[in-house]
């Protein structure tokens, strides 16, 4: 079974207007992003006190 491609001009023109060509290119400096990151000390940072809020363990979870 042979199929045959029948194109019809309005068609292909629609579909050139939509996707003939690629979209502008992205350049580097406008891929990135920056972030100001926190001083050590304040609120990201480790405290071994408050560690344990954070503790998962599943037999804990599962009440056992």
């Amino acid at each position: 079974m042979k199929k045959e491609l029948t194109t019809d001009a309005a068609a292909a023109e629609l579909r050139h207007a939509r996707f003939g060509r690629l979209p502008e290119r992205v350049r580097f400096d406008q891929m990135t992003q920056g972030v100001e990151v926190t001083p050590s000390g304040t609120k990201g940072s480790y405290d071994p006190e408050g560690s344990w809020k954070y503790y998962s363990c599943l037999a804990l979870d599962l009440g056992l």
